[in-house]
């Protein structure tokens, strides 16, 4: 990774980043304007990490393939014939044709470049033609050498992770923690809530700004007074797991989206923390996490470059019961009221990144009081370019 810290050497300092929050400032400039910077995170932050591609209910049932964009590297996740997810590479062996174009439905995978074909557990099956008209093998070509390339992948709660650099803990260490502080969610089903609980927003900022929004609430009486008038700044508390995630919990959460007092189901069992707390989480790098005792969602933050990215949101519900047509229109109410508050927060992460532009600005500083989750942030960033 030395490379990396070469090619920008001179435009980091991070001491300050590093330092104790009463005495630290935030990441410069160049961590949000910078494509040199950008392109040394994509190595660090993401590649050598676990980071979130995409999410498992988009491939259902054996066969079903699925292109996925990871910050310019073409992948795609399959489902195998005994219900593994996997994911690959999206290049055939022969020429460097991408292989899935579209999310499809198919027994095999195949090239619609030479038709060469593999099975969906990436093992090369086919060279048709390879040895001349008719023929279908040839010394030079060895099946077993031409596998497509498998990324080392995992789901969890429905979201699909890659470590492509191969190096990173195992996914167990990686978010041991999380798993721990929500133990009590773990290894139950949830139930994507569909068409209506899935929606996107693309926005003018660098995907840090989002994590940094996110995981703090002091903006809340500010830029969500919808949300604050039920739910006060008082009523929150942080969340700092460092190197791994921050956030903010509530104490509050008492959902009223139908006049007559229907209820989403709950998840039967949980201890009573849970039935006014929610708790929202950034896992570094790209996951955003709201749980609460009757709904689970999850945003997927994908870098579309220095200083645009996509939100992509999915809900899900504790009982099948919910996804019925009987339960639409709170569905519908659920997501939208999720998504008004989401859109809210686009004018102040746009606002961060035209400010980063600004020469005097010195990455700012933080309030030792209500900006721990944020630090927490900052902090994992500057110690990832940390010489290893």
């Amino acid at each position: 990774m030395q490379k990396f810290d070469t090619a920008i050497a001179g435009i980091l300092d991070l001491s300050k980043v590093m330092a104790p929050i009463e005495e630290a400032e935030g990441l410069p400039n160049p961590f949000y304007i910078d494509d040199k910077v950008f392109g040394a995170e994509r190595q660090r932050l993401f590649f050598d990490t676990w980071a979130c591609i995409g999410f498992a209910k988009d491939l259902v049932e054996p066969g079903c393939q699925r292109p996925l964009d990871f910050l310019g590297v073409p992948l795609f996740a399959v489902r195998d014939q005994a219900g593994e997810l996997r994911v690959f590479q999206n290049v055939c062996r022969h020429r460097g044709m991408t292989l899935v174009e579209q999310p499809t439905c198919a027994r095999v995978i195949r090239c619609p470049y030479h038709c060469w074909t593999y099975g969906l557990d990436g093992s090369l099956r086919a060279t048709p033609h390879v040895g001349g008209p008719d023929i279908k093998h040839h010394p030079r070509i060895d099946p077993a050498e031409r596998s497509l390339l498998e990324v080392r992948s995992t789901v969890w709660m429905d979201m699909i992770f890659v470590n492509l650099s191969g190096d990173a803990p195992d996914f167990a260490t990686h978010v041991g923690k999380l798993s721990g502080r929500w133990r009590e969610f773990m290894e139950r089903p949830i139930y994507p809530g569909g068409d209506d609980s899935s929606f996107s927003l693309e926005v003018d900022c660098n995907w840090k700004l989002a994590v940094e929004n996110y995981c703090e609430s002091y903006h809340l009486p500010f830029v969500h007074p919808g949300l604050n008038s039920y739910s006060r700044l008082e009523d929150h508390y942080h969340i700092m797991e460092e190197l791994a995630f921050s956030g903010q919990g509530t104490t509050v959460y008492d959902p009223k989206l139908d006049a007559e007092g229907r209820r989403f189901a709950t998840f039967e069992g949980l201890s009573a923390k849970w039935d006014r707390g929610a708790e929202y989480i950034a896992l570094y790098p790209n996951v955003l996490l709201g749980v609460h005792k009757d709904h689970f969602y999850s945003i997927r933050l994908h870098p579309l470059g220095i200083d645009r990215c996509r939100e992509e949101v999915e809900i899900y519900y504790t009982d099948p019961e919910m996804l019925s047509p009987e339960w639409a229109d709170l569905r519908r109410r659920n997501a939208e009221a999720w998504k008004e508050i989401f859109v809210e927060d686009v004018g102040v992460v746009e606002g961060m990144q035209k400010g980063r532009h600004a020469p005097g600005f010195d990455g700012g500083v933080f309030s030792p009081v209500m900006d721990g989750p944020t630090h927490t942030f900052h902090h994992w960033v500057a110690s990832s370019f940390q010489p290893h």
